[in-house]
């Protein structure tokens, strides 16, 4: 065996240690199995790297930018040291600023505060609702869903030449669909954008945990990505791109952090002057722990080496696929079609089954966690759906409408830490559950599809 192929083999059998790997859970149908974590889109576990690293810092945890002691000189020093290590994990440019928020929901909003007067947003109804929602004060452009990478260049090229040329304009797309898993063509849009005199921002929350990110060579002005998503489920999020519209503007939180100098004025009320560096937008007490998580996801993630990691993902996407064109009953969703680069993410529907009926016994009989219902990308998901009719099912789907019983979806997602065991139980359920039927009743009760007792 060529060194090549051992490590091309050592990669597809190696996923990176999580926690939660050996939990197990109970089934309705007697008897406890190992849990298959397979809602990773949702939120990635731990990685087991990051939870050491925040434990061996938790006992100097101390106050950020606040104290002269030791352990707020260490928090300081380790919070800003986070801040250069995501900086170099996205390959961001020398002046670009990086803010740590919650989340990618947050960080989106966060620079739709930031946006200059009169700016236009060009956004397509594929997004997640976290790009597709903060945009409501400015004037928005929705673009339909298109149905090849090439179309969506082009549609993007036509609303773009019909804008005015002398306003501000942002355009907001994202590096990997959540539902469909599918990459888009990031690079080429941030050209269209560029071309046209707008500015484009990357919702990366699923593309970074499996991909590498560069901001340069993508060419965005800027990113968004969430810590939960990326193995570091700590509460911190990160926008990180162009300083200048983020300087000028008011501060997303007004308080303590934000502000350089605050003085009384004469007529009774306080002068503030705001600072123009990342700080401005992280009022209050810095989250330094989810930062430092993040941080140590990208270092851990960096040193498996994407690679490695993209070329194992790519065996366990083979794997599902696989499995699932073996059921006929079974319809993968998809908007560029079946060869189109993806991550780990696919979203399917099951011939004469309600999809909460189905991700409920996948979880009750099975001991696998999916996800089901609209995904928090409902323009999408009503597209790809289209007006398929009603199926059969004892539960009907959490986040449909009245008459949109069948009007969801189920959604399975894996990342570094999925073994090929996860998967491959995952493909037997599905086959078993489609030819045998759920081996248990089930029954809704407060909105999700749950087994009867």
């Amino acid at each position: 065996m060529s060194v090549s192929t051992a490590v091309s083999a050592q990669s597809v059998c190696a996923p990176l240690p999580v926690l939660g790997r050996d939990v197990t859970v109970p089934l309705v149908t007697g008897g406890e199995v190992t849990y298959a974590a397979l809602d990773y889109a949702a939120s990635a576990p731990a990685l087991q790297r990051v939870w050491d690293d925040v434990a061996a810092y938790a006992p100097y945890y101390g106050s950020v930018h606040r104290g002269a002691g030791y352990l707020s000189q260490l928090s300081t020093d380790l919070f800003e040291n986070a801040r250069r290590t995501v900086a170099e994990f996205l390959d961001c440019r020398p002046d670009d600023q990086l803010v740590f928020t919650r989340s990618t929901t947050d960080s989106l909003n966060l620079l739709a505060r930031a946006l200059p007067a009169g700016c236009q947003v060009f956004v397509f109804e594929t997004e997640h609702h976290a790009s597709l929602l903060p945009w409501q004060d400015a004037r928005v452009s929705y673009l339909d869903a298109p149905r090849t990478p090439g179309q969506a260049v082009r549609a993007l090229e036509r609303a773009l030449a019909e804008r005015d040329p002398h306003g501000p304009a942002l355009v907001c797309v994202t590096g990997a669909s959540n539902v469909t898993g599918e990459l888009w063509p990031v690079r080429e849009l941030a050209a269209v954008a560029h071309a046209h005199g707008a500015r484009i921002v990357l919702d990366a929350a699923q593309l970074a945990p499996h991909h590498p990110v560069s901001v340069r060579d993508l060419d965005v002005d800027w990113i968004a990505f969430s810590g939960h998503k990326l193995y570091a489920p700590f509460g911190s999020g990160v926008l990180a791109g162009r300083a200048d519209w983020l300087r000028t503007a008011e501060p997303y939180l007004a308080g303590g952090g934000a502000s350089r100098r605050v003085t009384r004025r004469e007529d009774g009320g306080v002068a503030v002057e705001w600072h123009e560096s990342a700080a401005r937008h992280e009022a209050g007490s810095p989250n330094v722990i989810g930062a430092y998580a993040i941080a140590a996801a990208c270092k851990a993630l960096t040193e498996a080496g994407f690679e490695t990691l993209v070329a194992r993902e790519r065996h366990l996407i083979a794997k599902v696929r696989e499995g699932l064109a073996e059921v006929p009953e079974v319809r993968v969703l998809s908007l560029f079609g079946d060869d189109a680069p993806r991550v780990g993410v696919l979203s399917f529907v099951v011939e004469g089954w309600n999809s909460s009926h189905f991700a409920a016994a996948l979880s009750a009989e099975y001991g696998i966690g999916v996800r089901d219902g609209l995904f928090c990308a409902h323009p999408l998901v009503r597209t790809l759906l289209g007006s398929d009719p009603g199926t059969q099912g004892e539960c009907g789907a959490p986040e449909a409408a009245p008459g949109e019983k069948s009007l969801n979806a189920i959604r399975v997602s894996f990342g570094a830490g999925t073994p090929d065991e996860h998967v491959e139980r995952f493909v037997t359920a599905v086959r078993e559950l489609v030819a045998d039927g759920a081996k248990w009743s089930y029954r809704t009760e407060d909105g999700r599809c749950v087994p009867a007792v």
